[in-house]
């Protein structure tokens, strides 16, 4: 085996081994000051997706996608608020610690869904 594969196999065993980015992410609609809040166990990749479908035309939030094709992608932001961190505790109730964040920055933001 080659030091490159071997150094290959050590990355993917890192990579899926890595903790999750969980946490909460926000859609704001710059021309209306709207925000939208959701938590996800995967932020960065559900902000790709809610991206891509809303490039598609074909989220599921009608409103949303209307206002896109409206103001384009220049129109809004999607970003990533917080992260949960990863804990030692065994039997963490990681979906809990999400719900309470979105609650929080939902709140905070005087968010929708």
């Amino acid at each position: 085996m080659t030091q490159t594969s071997t150094t290959r196999r050590a990355l993917v065993r890192q990579a899926r081994d890595a903790f999750p980015p969980m946490g909460v992410y926000a859609i704001r609609e710059l021309a209306t000051g709207r925000v939208r809040v959701g938590a996800s166990r995967n932020a960065p990749g559900t902000i790709n997706r809610i991206r891509f479908e809303l490039n598609l035309g074909s989220h599921k939030d009608k409103d949303l996608q209307a206002a896109w094709r409206r103001d384009g992608a220049q129109g809004f932001t999607l970003e990533v608020l917080a992260l949960v961190k990863e804990r030692s505790e065994p039997g963490f109730d990681y979906a809990a610690e999400l719900e309470e964040l979105e609650a929080l920055y939902r709140d905070e933001l005087g968010a929708a869904a």
